[in-house]
């Protein structure tokens, strides 16, 4: 893939993904083929900082966690309504991380085909 539309698609998409792979996912999509450029421009990553507000003001009910696709632990939220408060103040510290990760996984599984 040409450069340039890498770099766009890293300043584009850089703070939903972990700052320590982009070396990583700068090579391998420079190494991808031209004709998988509409999967990554169809590609619908999370923002953290959304989910990190809904985590505050919905943490309690799981819907943070449903939202970037952890349905178990989303259902263990909503059945103890955030571990009695604690696991949901947890997670305010961790949500935007496992957003990243979910994001760089949704990327690697594109980047396979």
């Amino acid at each position: 893939m040409d450069a340039q539309k890498v770099d766009m698609f890293l300043m584009t998409n850089s703070s939903k993904l972990p700052a320590s792979q982009m070396p990583f996912i700068r090579d391998r999509l420079l190494a991808l083929d031209e004709s998988k450029l509409i999967y990554l421009q169809t590609c619908d990553f999370k923002d953290p900082t959304t989910i990190l507000i809904i985590s505050i003001f919905l943490g309690s009910l799981g819907i943070d966690r449903f939202l970037i696709g952890d349905v178990g632990l989303g259902v263990g939220k909503l059945v103890t309504l955030g571990g009695c408060g604690i696991w949901m103040i947890i997670d305010w510290f961790l949500i935007m991380d496992a957003t990243k990760k979910k994001n760089l996984e949704q990327l690697q599984n594109i980047l396979m085909l």
